[in-house]
């Protein structure tokens, strides 16, 4: 297996996965919805590891929504390829928002197969309306020095 050391970012997040049979399409490749899935994914688990997992966002009334999302496609994946997806932390404007980058690997060689960028905005879970993100998460979902030195506002892809 290939060591992915050569990410877009420094220090990304990495979730693991292999591709199965309900993940591929009627072209017998990754059908573009299962990335959404999966870029879900990925971001839940880096939440949970910076100390928000979904109990503290029900415990406290708040989470983050999707509001956009731009997803690259550059090659498929096919079934029972080991998929590692990288997410980053980037610089956010406003004291709503969250946003996130994704990259999407073939372990086996390395190879990009989507790259993704996907603003969020803090909710009061309990009404669904726009809510001034909490201190935690302003703190633990700010972006690494060295992405927010490096990349502070990201043009989309």
């Amino acid at each position: 297996m290939t060591e992915l050391a050569d990410w877009d970012l420094p220090t990304p997040h990495v979730t693991a996965l292999r591709v199965t049979a309900p993940d591929i399409d009627a072209y017998r490749h990754v059908n573009n919805a299962v990335y959404v899935t999966w870029l879900d994914r990925s971001a839940w688990e880096h939440s949970a590891a910076l100390g928000i997992p979904i109990e503290r966002c029900l415990e406290i009334d708040r989470g983050m929504a999707v509001v956009r999302s731009v997803i690259a496609y550059q090659r498929p994946a096919l079934l029972d390829d080991e998929i590692r997806i990288g997410t980053w932390l980037l610089a956010a404007d406003t004291k709503l928002r969250a946003r996130r980058r994704f990259q999407v690997r073939r372990a086996a060689d390395g190879a990009t197969l989507a790259r993704a960028e996907i603003e969020y905005v803090c909710i009061e879970l309990s009404s669904g309306r726009p809510a001034r993100a909490p201190t935690e998460f302003r703190e633990r979902y700010a972006a690494l020095g060295a992405v927010a030195e490096r990349y502070p506002l990201l043009a989309p892809l």
